[in-house]
């Protein structure tokens, strides 16, 4: 199915309170979240048929709705029904779900509070990127040219579409390069997030990572912080400065879709992938499966 156009897929997307076969869930052209970007989603992954962290997502996307303005027609309760009628209808059991909430096409212009709020959710087959083996080879990334902007231009408390732009411009920039991904800095020049998901940086027993103050605060990120500190590391949130990575041995992004990925490289910078980004990839591991986890 990777090869499968997104648009061309089997299935079904539950679409503004009923399912629609997959082909025919579409949007008129002039549709103002495509044009002005008044769009919001999450991305989520069940695991063993439980969607992982279900509720804090569906209190977010509410939370990110209503940064944008858009006040949901459908409560958390309605949106975990929801979700969970996505994947029994499509008889999913370990999967991404992709939640998404975007304005209508009955007027087009900057102002759209006479736009109906849609919201959509569909979910497919995702696997995680590498396995453990070769996570822990390490990933390279290249620094982005583009920049976290700061919090007083744009809502970045929010996981609005509209703050992927300069995240698809520097991951498609790293690939063509021949990179993984790309790390960013925010607007200050502190080290801020790659392209779709957080960095920490290892130092024997002490973590560090940006403090997430005009960047998104990942649902994954706060997660691996409470795993980090079970396992007896210590966590620092501060602001990190570029030259300062070559104090760190060992380096992680994580994300929904990332999980626990260890990183090898970023720029001029080296690190091993080692002890500590192996133990949380297995603390990771158990906390998005603990029945899994149980029957071992």
């Amino acid at each position: 199915m990777a090869g499968v156009p997104m648009d061309q897929r089997e299935g079904w997307i539950w679409f503004d309170g009923e399912f629609k076969p997959w082909k025919d869930a579409k949007i008129h052209v002039l549709t103002h979240g495509l044009h002005y970007a008044s769009s919001v989603f999450e991305g989520e992954r069940a695991y063993g048929g439980e969607i992982f962290k279900s509720r804090e997502h569906s209190e977010r996307l509410i939370r990110s709705a209503a940064t944008l303005d858009m006040n949901m027609p459908w409560s958390v309760d309605q949106i975990e029904e929801a979700k969970r009628a996505v994947l029994e209808k499509n008889g999913l059991v370990d999967a991404y779900v992709r939640p998404v909430v975007w304005r209508g096409s009955e007027e087009l212009s900057v102002p759209a509070r006479n736009n109906t709020i849609h919201f959509a959710i569909a979910a497919w087959v995702w696997p995680s990127y590498f396995s453990v083996e070769e996570k822990l080879k390490g990933i390279r990334l290249e620094w982005s040219k583009w920049k976290r902007p700061s919090p007083e231009t744009i809502p970045s408390s929010a996981k609005a579409a509209g703050l992927y732009m300069i995240c698809t411009l520097s991951k498609d920039t790293a690939m063509a390069n021949g990179y993984a991904d790309a790390l960013m800095l925010d607007y200050r020049g502190y080290v801020a997030e790659a392209t779709g998901a957080n960095v920490f940086f290892i130092k024997g027993k002490d973590i560090t990572t940006p403090t997430p103050d005009c960047f998104l605060d990942g649902i994954t990120r706060r997660t691996l912080i409470e795993l980090a500190k079970q396992h007896g590391y210590s966590i620092t949130e501060r602001h990190i400065k570029p030259e300062e990575l070559d104090q760190f041995d060992e380096c992680f992004l994580t994300g929904t879709a990332a999980e626990v990925t260890p990183v090898s490289e970023i720029g001029q910078f080296r690190f091993k992938p080692a002890e500590g980004c192996r133990t949380l990839i297995d603390a990771y591991a158990k906390a998005v499966q603990p029945k899994r986890a149980a029957a071992e």
